[in-house]
């Protein structure tokens, strides 16, 4: 019930009633009663829970053709147009071979287009991920004595053999070369990963992703696209260098670049240069023109075509030994239940995949949802993402999320709901069946090109730091901390870092609030900040004291050193110096408060101490946003500490939990609660000084007649 304070010091406050709350059910009544409600089954029921399951069941029915499917098959065809030349190029972050790349695409369109909630997200290959399950693949590769350094790629890749026999019979490798292990730690670790992600949807735990904030996204996106230029330097300049694993990886992988940069090869060197000009060109032209084309160009489609001809013609791989993507086998590989054994082992990896996965899918389905006016479920969001990663896994494909950049194009493009998708899956379809083995003479190098190219808003984030420091020094040293981990250390220690900081950083926020004294604004019913405003006038007697942020065990001790310092009596200190010497009510002759004295006790203690001023205490609790037992605690003893120097404390603009924790906590005693409440809680500022004032009246008159 929300009642504005009057203007008027002559007018009579309003009077508010409380509704009591009904009392709550019994944790054994509640169990028992969402147990019923769990338990009945109905048609209606079970069709509701399918349509919440499969959302598509729902807005497939309300589909419009003539207005819906132009669009739909425009975005549809230039995002599958997109995908093939990206997803061939990104196996070559995750260590696996093309094939695989183009399977995830396909069944990650098909079961987000069932399960998603949001109608512009593009879910599908997702370079940081990429990257992430490129780093879990090498190091279990290294482990198997496989050679990481060969990618997956190129001729020859399929007939690599163990470096010690000792290996093969332990892990029971014998009928597995490297790409076949390789895929089979992707898998257990996607499986693994979509299994977390689908058990948070079902907890509930949507929110969760919500605690990685956006500074620590963008500080993350910038370190792993750092660490993705760098892994991809290699193939630029055709050269051999060792994949280096654990902390510092990065700068060791540019120490051996500058060894071996004498070993580069020409060709690979001088086809990078061409592509990134022409690729950079497009893309700026794009960005320029994005206003008048209605379909964005397909740059990295045509660059791998015409890469793929010249190379196939010049002959390259034979002439040149530049390094070339290899027989991509067309058709489907018959499913196979990922390993056990290993999801044992990357168990611990998957955290950090499922959450940078969930984090990224739902921000971007609740970013696209308010710009087109309409709501997504952030649980649903975590099934739908956690399935497309965990049906997957055993059809040989590796972990998905929604991609930024696609997701843009989709929506330039016309895109209206996830039948765009569908047409999607069409696209990758087709190269899976067709048109794979064309691109058997596509230099790694174009590919390492694309992948480059389509980190340029990724790294462009570092322009926004200054800006973001002039925002908020905490978000900018987040961002920047995440980065930096992420470039020295590892993009797993960047996350924990980030969290850790993001953590810290909202803890610090709330342990020290600002804190300041009102005072009245003219005659009016309103309190500001005596210090922010000019000509406020403050009330004679009475202190108001505002502390914007809850009162909690980390910053009690900050919240009574505010309002000592601005209210000038450390009450603490005083009580504590009384008892010490037994002294009687008020404060003893030669008690100093900042260098003040409180001067002899005299009988009008009680009405107003000589030397603070002030008889009564009122505390703006509107941005008090809970209390703890620790805060609790800290009001109480104010409370007594003030009573024992004749100085009133009164609460105001109490929130309902606030006042249930006073309450509950035996704030108000527990004799006659309403009557303790209605003299202690009040619904506004002025509501608490006008009655400090009546109070301050009664007793003058009361002492004047002794």
């Amino acid at each position: 019930m929300d009642v504005s304070p009057e203007c008027t010091p002559q007018a009579r406050g309003p009077v508010l009633v409380r509704r009591r709350p009904p009392a709550p059910p019994g944790l054994g009544e509640a169990l028992k009663a969402r147990l019923r409600r769990s338990c009945v089954c109905s048609v209606q029921g079970a069709w509701a829970l399918l349509q919440d399951l499969f959302p598509a069941t729902r807005w497939l029915r309300q589909y419009r053709l003539r207005e819906d499917l132009a669009g739909d098959t425009m975005s549809g065809l230039v995002i599958g147009i997109i995908l093939v030349p990206q997803a061939i190029a990104y196996s070559l972050l995750a260590g696996l071979p093309p094939v695989y790349s183009l399977y995830t695409s396909f069944f990650a369109n098909l079961i987000y287009f069932l399960m998603g909630t949001s109608r512009h997200v593009s879910v599908g290959i997702f370079s940081l991920l990429c990257l992430m399950v490129g780093q879990v693949v090498d190091r279990e590769l290294l482990l198997a004595g496989f050679d990481p350094a060969q990618d997956g790629l190129g001729p020859g890749a399929n007939s690599s053999a163990l470096n010690a026999s000792a290996a093969t019979l332990v892990l029971g490798l014998q009928d597995c070369g490297r790409d076949c292990y390789a895929i089979r730690v992707a898998t257990a670790l996607t499986l693994v990963a979509g299994i977390y992600q689908v058990l948070m949807g079902i907890l509930r735990l949507g929110f969760v992703s919500t605690y990685l904030s956006q500074p620590l996204l963008d500080g993350f996106a910038m370190g792993a696209s750092v660490t993705i230029l760098t892994s991809q330097l290699r193939h630029l300049l055709g050269v051999r260098v060792p994949r280096h694993q654990g902390p510092g990886m990065v700068v060791s992988t540019w120490l051996s670049l500058l060894r071996s940069a004498g070993q580069a090869n020409l060709c690979d060197v001088l086809t990078s240069a061409t592509c990134l000009a022409v690729l950079l060109a497009a893309k700026e032209l794009s960005d320029r023109l994005r206003h008048r084309l209605q379909v964005p160009l397909p740059a990295e489609l045509l660059v791998i075509v015409v890469a793929t001809l010249v190379s196939h013609f010049g002959q390259f791989h034979e002439r040149f030994g530049s390094n070339v993507a290899g027989d991509i086998p067309t058709g489907f590989v018959a499913p196979r239940v990922p390993d056990p054994e290993l999801m044992w082992r990357v168990a611990q990896d998957a955290v950090s995949l499922a959450l940078i996965g969930s984090a990224f899918s739902i921000s971007l389905a609740e970013m696209f949802a308010r710009s087109h006016g309409y709501s997504v479920r952030a649980n649903q969001e975590l099934l739908a993402v956690g399935c497309c990663n965990v049906l997957p896994a055993f059809f040989h494909c590796f972990a998905t999320s929604a991609a930024l950049s696609k997701s843009l194009v989709k929506t330039a493009t016309g895109c209206r709901t996830q039948v765009s998708s569908v047409v999607s899956a069409a696209v990758v379809l087709l190269v899976l069946l067709v048109l794979a083995p064309l691109f058997r003479d596509l230099q790694r190098c174009v590919l390492a090109c694309v992948i480059v190219v389509s980190l340029r808003g990724a790294l462009r984030k570092v322009r926004d730091v200054p800006r973001l420091w002039r925002l908020s020094p905490a978000d900018a040293l987040v961002w920047v901390a995440t980065a930096a981990t992420c470039v020295l250390v590892s993009t797993e220690a960047g996350l924990l870092a980030g969290v850790l900081l993001s953590l810290l950083s909202l803890a610090s926020r709330t342990q020290r609030p600002r804190a300041a004294l009102l005072a009245q604004v003219g005659d009016s019913g309103f309190y500001e900040d005596s210090t922010e405003f000019e000509g406020l006038v403050p009330e004679p007697g009475v202190q108001v004291f505002r502390f914007s942020g809850p009162l909690y065990y980390a910053n009690k001790d900050f919240f009574l050193r505010s309002l000592y310092s601005l209210t000038g009596l450390d009450v603490g200190h005083v009580t504590a110096r009384r008892k010490e010497r037994g002294s009687g009510v008020g404060a003893g002759k030669g008690d100093l408060i900042q260098g003040r004295d409180l001067g002899p006790v005299s009988s009008t203690a009680a009405l107003m101490p000589s030397a603070t001023g002030f008889h009564v205490v009122v505390i703006d609790c509107a941005p008090l946003l809970f209390l703890d037992a620790a805060g609790l605690a800290t009001l109480q003893d104010l409370r007594r500490d003030y009573e024992a120097l004749g100085i009133t404390l009164l609460l105001a603009c109490c929130s309902p939990s606030v006042r249930d924790t006073l309450r509950r906590g035996g704030f108000l005693g527990e004799d006659q609660e309403d009557v303790a409440e209605e003299e202690q809680l009040f619904p506004s500022v002025y509501g608490a000084v006008q009655a400090a004032r009546a109070r301050h009246r009664e007793l003058a008159a009361t002492d004047s007649s002794l």
